[in-house]
């Protein structure tokens, strides 16, 4: 882990240590110093989803260090119902309330896309970015794990009075929010409001977001071989590149507007062929769909359907025989938007307001955990945390919208917004 360099030289003079409350309505002030450090070090661990038991045990000692009971300290069973399996479930800390008021849930998840492997942090100025060109940086989303885990921290370490609380880290959220959705909730203690820390703006107050569908195809060509007697075959890299071609031309694939509905969809994954020689006689492809209206949604996944099905009928060898497709899809998760009088969103939008910022209310067009968090029957609502380009080798961190978002949540853990 390389961050020494990064903490000598560029911790930024709002991150020195604060003391207990900031003279701002006299209101709980995090170690910003400490916050920083963490975020710094979670980055630098390798956590894709499914191997998130190096994060998980970070977490797990840090707490364990600030003085957390062992037994308010959970792991569930995800891993058990993931179709993914994984090293650990979600990660659960919970702690009574020493003041009166429902509980409260700050959470956010730990796995990281597969270009993370290998980030090195270093601080550059207000931003944290990659050491090496070749990788994405993490923030997604270890800076919102990294800002749940600083608002535990502080109330372990200083004692602050606070509500009933449950801090909740999961996994699986970059495969398709498989730990929210199949993650132990009753656990959780019953939350009354619930906080997600993931991407964008600590000003940004994510009220709700897209569904998505994913869908496996497998395309069963004729093999044949490619030099003696390529008419006797039926490629199924030919099939494939005819069904992406039809979507392309007609609008179905990538942004999609039609009949006043908006959706999108991406074919992101083709595997193919094993040697030149050889008519490719299968494919698999992995395809997804989002629109925040389910019936338009359904009608995006009938054009890929139909696509696939229609091509493998136009390819068709020198004997009359042609190739086919098996198509399975899965529902993800649902979109919600949640209400106006919403507690949770009351809450963050005062959080927001009492460090000075202008919270702004938005949908999103990509899952969050709180999808089925709010499916499940605890309405979240999502906080950004200062990502900029997730998922890129241009991901980096703005420190002081990091800084906000520690403050917010300290507030809301609080419960003094």
């Amino acid at each position: 882990m390389k961050t020494q360099p990064a903490r000598k030289t560029g911790v930024s003079k709002t991150a020195e240590r604060t003391p207990q409350a900031s003279s701002l309505n006299e209101l709980p002030e995090p170690d910003l110093q400490q916050a920083q450090e963490l975020v710094l070090e979670m980055m630098a661990l390798a956590g894709r989803s499914c191997c998130e038991r190096a994060v998980e045990e970070y977490v797990v000692k840090k707490l364990g260090a600030a003085g957390a009971p062992a037994g308010a300290i959970h792991v569930d069973r995800t891993p058990r119902r993931s179709p993914h399996g994984g090293e650990v479930g979600n990660l659960i800390f919970r702690l009574p309330g020493a003041q009166r008021g429902g509980r409260r849930l700050l959470m956010a998840h730990l796995d990281t896309v597969p270009l993370c492997e290998g980030a090195r942090p270093v601080v550059r100025g207000r931003w944290v970015v990659p050491a090496d060109a070749n990788t994405a940086l993490g923030a997604d989303n270890r800076a919102g794990a990294a800002v749940v885990l600083s608002a535990a921290l502080e109330i372990l370490r200083r004692r602050l009075p606070h509500p009933p609380l449950a801090f909740l880290w999961t996994v699986q959220e970059e495969l398709g929010l498989f730990g929210a959705r199949y993650g132990g909730l009753g656990m959780l203690g019953g939350p009354r409001l619930a906080f997600n820390f993931d991407g964008g703006s600590p000003d940004k107050v994510t009220i709700g977001a897209t569904g998505g569908y994913r869908m496996d195809i497998r395309i069963q060509g004729i093999a044949s071989h490619a030099g003696a007697a390529p008419e006797r075959g039926a490629s199924a890299i030919v099939i494939a590149s005819l069904a992406i071609a039809h979507l392309h031309r007609q609008g179905w694939h990538g942004r999609i507007e039609k009949m006043g509905h908006f959706g999108t969809s991406n074919v992101g994954v083709i595997r193919a062929g094993d040697a030149t020689n050889v008519v490719t006689p299968y494919a698999e492809v992995r395809a997804e769909a989002r629109s925040h209206d389910p019936a338009f949604r359904r009608r995006v996944i009938r054009a890929i359907e139909q696509a696939f099905r229609q091509a493998a009928h136009a390819v068709v060898n020198s004997e009359g025989r042609r190739g086919r497709v098996e198509i399975r899809g899965r529902l993800d998760y649902e979109a919600f938007k949640l209400g106006r009088g919403e507690p949770c969103v009351a809450a963050a939008e005062a959080a927001v307001r009492s460090v000075g910022g202008e919270p702004c209310r938005v949908v999103s067009n990509g899952g969050l955990d709180a999808n089925w968090m709010t499916a499940r029957g605890i309405p979240t609502v999502s906080l950004g945390c200062g990502q900029v380009n997730p998922h890129t080798t241009a991901e980096r961190l703005d420190l002081a919208q990091f800084h906000q978002a520690c403050r917010i949540a300290l507030r809301l853990a609080t419960g003094r917004e």
